[in-house]
């Protein structure tokens, strides 16, 4: 494949500038990233393409995964980044170990096969994707269900977790966080855990606040980072439900976005990172990735903004996570701990 040779923009955003989160570890997280999950509307050349653009506007924090398909693609982009003058400790990189690699010996695994796909000897950080071990087909339909998926059994969880610490002390990994989980399943592996997670990347934008979950987050010192900060409108058209509601077309988000004269995706940006997460937009597209950065360092929202939308909850969750569910008749609330609990088998 071709990758795009890179070259510093003159219309960049100096990445000193961006604001940065401090892990429990002391490293420093820069308080936007760029997402890479293509959903269904993107190839893996045109992310890779994107990854090039955004370093060269001055992204330094890249959150990949394996499950995405597109680690090769994205480690070429890498490796022209690096050729290009950038030192591998200037970026951040993130990657995740998918739900049938949860198995003893096979976290190393796909670490290791990251590690080989992005073209480089370390992560800034590796996620648990999901705390299921429930594998299903790449684009399947929601409705879809493993015949050998399982509840989140916390002794299982935990192995896997060991095997998140050993690459930790191997070197291969310098944080180590969890993904898509929930408080009651955190407050068990925080008790538990040799090493405590960095982070949890969660869901979070103005429909969708998650107030107790984050608050319990900051109070525990894990960096909140959050995907889909825009409402997600390019998600897969499978995870698109009726009673789905847009950020981006609330009125609120709208006049707000009006008096900044911007984009209201750049108002849901902007939210995020000054409420205290790390957000994770995806584009391709340079006029947005640009703007998403750069909202971070000019013209702030008022604290008066910032109230109206903290006002906004609707508890609209975008991605249910449907088919990680281990019975048939089963709702998909059952793998967020609703009542505090969890779901037992």
């Amino acid at each position: 494949m071709s990758i795009r040779t890179f070259t510093k923009a003159s219309d960049g955003i100096d990445p000193n500038l961006v604001p940065k989160r401090v892990l429990r570890s002391g490293d420093l997280l820069p308080a936007v990233g760029l997402g890479t999950f293509g959903s269904d509307r993107f190839s893996a050349e045109d992310i890779a393409d994107a990854v090039v653009g955004a370093a060269e506007i001055g992204y330094r924090h890249f959150d990949c995964a394996s499950v995405y398909g597109n680690e090769k693609n994205i480690g070429e982009a890498f490796r022209s980044i690096m050729d290009g003058g950038l030192k591998r400790e200037e970026l951040w990189i993130t990657s995740k170990v998918w739900n049938n690699m949860h198995g003893e010996g096979d976290v190393l695994k796909s670490c290791k096969q990251s590690l080989k796909d992005l073209q480089v000897d370390y992560l800034d950080l590796y996620l648990v994707h999901w705390p299921f071990p429930n594998f299903h087909a790449p684009g399947c339909d929601v409705d879809s269900r493993s015949p050998d998926a399982k509840p989140y059994i916390h002794e299982n969880f935990m192995k896997t977790w060991r095997q998140m610490e050993e690459l930790v002390e191997l070197g291969l990994v310098r944080n180590i966080g969890t993904s898509n989980t929930t408080i009651a399943k955190m407050k068990l592996i925080l008790r538990d855990a040799k090493i405590k997670p960095a982070v949890n990347e969660m869901e979070l934008h103005p429909h969708f606040q998650q107030k107790e979950f984050f608050d319990f987050l900051k109070a525990n010192d894990v960096q909140p980072i959050g995907f889909t900060p825009i409402g997600s409108p390019t998600r897969p058209d499978r995870d698109k439900t009726e009673n789905d509601t847009v950020d981006i077309e609330d009125p609120v988000v709208l006049e707000i976005a009006k008096n900044h004269n911007v984009h209201p995706a750049v108002i849901c940006i902007k939210w995020a990172v000054q409420r205290g997460q790390t957000p994770i937009p995806f584009s391709v597209r340079k006029n947005e990735y640009l703007s998403n950065l750069e909202c971070s360092v000019i013209d702030p929202l008022t604290e008066d903004e910032m109230t109206a939308l903290a006002n906004l909850n609707k508890n609209c969750r975008l991605i249910k996570g449907q088919v990680f569910l281990w019975k048939e008749d089963q709702d998909w609330t059952a793998l967020w701990d609703l009542d505090g609990e969890i779901t037992p088998p």
